[in-house]
């Protein structure tokens, strides 16, 4: 039986998306945004040479098709990534109102998010008096901190000092439609912070906020250091997935990464979790041991985490070349009738005015079937087309390319 490998390689976005206009990072529209085209011109001009040199070198995502597919979402072909396609590749566009995560997973695993997200407004204080009130009543504190839009590593440095001296709760948000907890480990306690935030998510939830996340830190003032230990309370798909129709039919669905936390465990069997060098672990091992019919769901986050909200242009790239220079590890896994798909949720173009995602296309290229161009396609029909490989029933509004 056929087994499927879906990747997310968070934000790494190839532009062109014909609603970049109604998205904005501040006053700027997301119009031109295009976060691997933008990285390979920074490259290929000698300004993108912090930790490597020189032209952006993705030899085995370029041999799929990569740079052709990024001519295809937004008629630019990235500097470097000239080769002929050999592999499945195409281009996705979303429809789901928001540029989030949750919205492009949950699409991309074939159900388009039907509601507007909730966003906390741009200002200080930028949460309403009642929910404040309620986070101190669970938290047991007499007031949080924060309370404002803010970069999470800023925040923990602005008031981690603060925090230990209070142990008050550091709270805020972003463009993004998130309810986010900073707590250091120690002073405050990782078990408390992750009660906190599951106890607060089903009120934020209701407002639909999509996500509270849990954001723990160690260290000491002028060192703290976030850990691996964040967790995401994510509000759970409206329907049915495409990881509920692969349990529906028998199979298993293995999560890596944030996958679990995305989907609130709908439809998942398991979770391999760490930073982007033991998730690639965690995906080579599905690629030798997964089981015929399985579904392996991956997400590395780095790109977007680490890189493209903080606008690290050379980051970004370091990222990106060792992610690809990882690849031959798992391909020399793959069995016969097994597909890898490799795409994105959205964009977060690392050259862009401020810091929040931007809205693009997503490249789409695979390895398992062939030289095969797919054109451009919605988001959800990669969830159809991974149910249509393992013979899975799949629902609207998602048509296999396959």
């Amino acid at each position: 039986m056929p087994r499927a490998f879906l990747v997310v390689m968070d934000s790494v976005g190839a532009g062109g998306a014909p609603d970049a206009a109604r998205f904005f990072n501040g006053t700027r529209p997301d119009t031109g945004a295009n976060t691997l085209a933008h990285i390979a011109a920074e490259c290929a001009a000698g300004r993108a040479d912090e930790g490597r040199s020189g032209p952006l070198r993705l030899p085995n995502l370029d041999t799929m098709g990569l740079g052709a597919a990024v001519e295809l979402a937004s008629g630019h072909r990235p500097a470097g990534l000239t080769a002929a396609p050999q592999g499945l590749w195409g281009a996705a566009t979303e429809v789901s109102r928001g540029k989030d995560t949750p919205s492009g997973h949950w699409e991309l695993a074939g159900v388009p998010v039907p509601w507007d997200w909730h966003y906390f407004p741009d200002t200080t204080p930028a949460f309403p008096d009642d929910l404040v009130a309620r986070v101190c009543r669970l938290a047991g504190t007499e007031g949080i901190l924060g309370n404002c839009h803010a970069s999470g590593t800023v925040i923990i440095e602005q008031f981690g000092a603060r925090h230990i001296e209070t142990g008050w709760p550091i709270c805020y948000t972003s463009a993004d439609s998130v309810f986010q907890i900073a707590a250091h480990e120690e002073h405050f306690g990782l078990d408390r912070l992750l009660r906190l935030c599951s106890d607060l998510a089903p009120r934020l939830h209701a407002m639909k906020v999509g996500r509270v996340i849990a954001r723990p830190f160690v260290g000491t003032p002028g060192a703290f250091e976030r850990t691996a230990n964040r967790h995401d309370y994510a509000i759970a798909p409206p329907s049915p997935t495409l990881c509920d129709w692969v349990q529906a039919a028998g199979g298993r669905v293995h999560a890596i990464g944030k996958i679990g936390d995305i989907f609130s465990m709908q439809g998942i069997d398991d979770v391999a979790k760490g930073p982007d060098t033991a998730l690639m672990d965690h995906l080579e091992a599905a690629l030798r041991d997964a089981e015929d019919g399985s579904l392996t769901f991956a997400n590395f986050v780095e790109f977007d985490s680490r890189f493209g909200h903080r606008r690290d242009v050379s980051g970004y790239a370091r990222a990106l070349e060792w992610f690809d220079a990882a690849l031959p590890r798992l391909f020399r896994h793959q069995r016969p009738g097994d597909l890898i798909l490799f795409t994105a949720d959205h964009g977060n173009d690392p050259t862009w005015t401020g810091t929040d995602h931007t809205r693009e296309r997503a490249p789409v290229v695979g390895r398992g079937l062939g030289m095969r161009e797919i054109g451009l396609v919605a988001f959800a029909d990669i969830g159809a087309s991974v149910a249509a490989h393992l013979g899975v029933a799949s629902a609207p509004p998602g048509r296999s390319f396959l």
